[in-house]
């Protein structure tokens, strides 16, 4: 078989990026900005590999179709691309540098997460098939491409992953029913429509929802209930994590250490975590329990309070059982990010509520809320930054210890804002307690790169005291401490699944 096609190209121009649930939504335009900016940036000798997931081989080879799309009609239309290359310029140089490989994940069956990352680690990957042909009259005739990918995209026979650069855990489920309209009607009136439509109270849920993680067991009766919202937008993707650590983790080298990207929500407070309900099963809050956690986890990943069990979670025996020098691997850094504000099917409405919704987001915006990105597109420009910068401009932005949120002005112009945690503030630092208000306000509003902190804080928000910040960092390694638990215990049961 042909080698794969940037085993040719030299390590430091080449990028491997994974996207869970990216067949739609914030996923799916997780994947377009990142090919944009990774082409727009990096040299024209440079490939990229994007690795979305999916829970199905159908929806895999609609969301390579699709994404292969995006990069033709890019390549085609892109002004910057065809300046960059000069007259010589010819639309495969761009595309044939791309590469679109899918893998099947169910993240609430914990043997598919198992299999994909086995096959990740230890197996090989392929193209999908020729996409169907469309019908003769949709054909543009004044497209500059025809329709065979071959013809614009490497075929991939067998591939192996050497690493991966980033991952960003995007998939996930809502847990809703539907609106409470007494609700909305009070959360409007009591907090404005900008309060209202970033921080909602007005979403309907039951609660109680659980699910089987190993339904294929030889005994499903036997194998113990989990939080169907937690294991979808969490602990799948830490089992998966895990998992995958050997493609993530370094050797002495120049190349960056792995990202593990984890995108939250800007929802999300101290109540909406119980440690009596870890798993948000009797929560109607099921959805910012589990985005509350997963804050905790990534926050508090670098911290000396939770190395105990962030040491044994980003390292992995099965990468080399007989390698006595551990120490000199570095893992993967864990940092964390929210998209903002998005309009995505995640939220059931009927299409006439999504229509109006819609436009109401638009107006919160247009009142002056920098949490409105609206679309998925643009409700990835934090996610993908995050992904892109350089190692060094990220340590001296301190980015493990910030929640990095999509932002956008009036006009939709996008950046990048720092997001107010409670409990941990900006980036887990308490403010001068002998500063003045202005003060505060002016050294906030310098210190974050791209936007003041204090536009757009959520109603009631108050500053860092030492003592939360303690509480924060306390909770982190009693969650980090659970979590290592449930790994140990599914993992076995995972095991015992898949060998019997």
């Amino acid at each position: 078989m042909p080698p794969a096609p940037w085993e040719s190209v030299p390590s430091h121009e080449t990028y491997f990026a994974l996207v869970t649930g990216a067949n739609s939504g914030i996923g799916f335009g997780i994947g377009q900005r990142l090919i944009d900016e990774y082409l727009a940036t990096r040299s024209l000798t440079s490939h990229i590999v994007v690795i979305p997931t999916t829970r199905s081989v159908k929806k895999s080879n609609e969301t390579v179709y699709a994404l292969r799309q995006h990069v033709k009609q890019l390549a085609e239309t892109s002004t910057a691309l065809r300046s960059r290359a000069g007259p010589s310029y010819e639309l495969r140089d761009t595309t044939r540098r791309v590469h679109i490989l899918s893998v099947q994940l169910d993240l609430c069956n914990l043997a598919t997460v198992r299999r994909a990352a086995e096959q990740l680690v230890h197996g090989t990957l392929n193209s999908p098939p020729p996409p169907p042909q469309p019908q003769a009259t949709t054909t543009s005739s004044s497209s500059s491409f025809d329709d065979d990918d071959d013809d614009f995209f490497e075929p991939l026979v067998d591939v192996r992953i050497p690493r991966l650069d980033v991952v960003i855990f995007n998939a996930g489920i809502g847990g809703w029913t539907g609106l409470d309209w007494y609700k909305v009607a009070h959360n409007i009136l009591t907090r404005g429509l900008v309060q209202a439509t970033t921080w909602p109270t007005f979403k309907a849920a039951t609660g109680g929802y659980v699910v089987n993680p190993l339904p294929d067991a030889k005994d499903p009766l036997s194998v113990p209930k989990v939080g169907e919202v937690f294991c979808a937008n969490l602990f799948g993707h830490y089992l998966f994590a895990h998992a995958i650590v050997p493609l993530l983790s370094r050797p002495s080298s120049t190349l960056a250490p792995g990202r593990i990207i984890w995108e939250s929500s800007i929802e999300g407070t101290w109540a909406d975590l119980s440690l009596d309900d870890f798993q948000g099963i009797r929560s109607r809050e099921a959805y910012e329990s589990a985005k509350r956690l997963t804050d905790v986890l990534a926050l508090t990943a670098a911290l000396p309070s939770t190395r105990p069990y962030t040491k044994s979670y980003l390292s992995s025996s099965s990468s080399d059982p007989t390698n006595n020098n551990n120490d000199n691997i570095t893992p993967p850094k864990i940092y964390l990010v929210h998209p903002g504000v998005v309009q995505t099917t995640l939220f059931p409405l009927n299409a006439f509520m999504f229509f109006w919704y819609r436009i109401v987001l638009y107006i919160a915006r247009f009142l002056g809320s920098p949490w409105h990105p609206i679309t998925a597109y643009n409700g990835a420009v934090a996610p993908v930054w995050l992904a892109l910068q350089e190692q060094a401009a990220l340590d001296a932005a301190g980015a493990e210890r910030v929640k990095w949120g999509s932002s956008t002005d009036r006009s939709g112009e996008c950046r990048v804002k720092k997001t107010e945690v409670e409990g941990w503030g900006w980036d887990g630092t308490v403010d001068d307690s002998g500063a003045s208000k202005e003060e505060k306000k002016d050294k906030k509003d310098k210190d974050n790169q791209m936007v003041g902190k204090l536009v757009g804080r959520r109603y009631g928000a108050v500053d860092l005291t030492e003592e939360r910040r303690r509480d924060f960092e306390t909770l982190g390694a009693v969650c980090w401490e659970k979590m290592e638990k449930l790994r140990a215990e599914w993992e076995k049961r995972i095991e015992d699944s898949l060998s019997g």
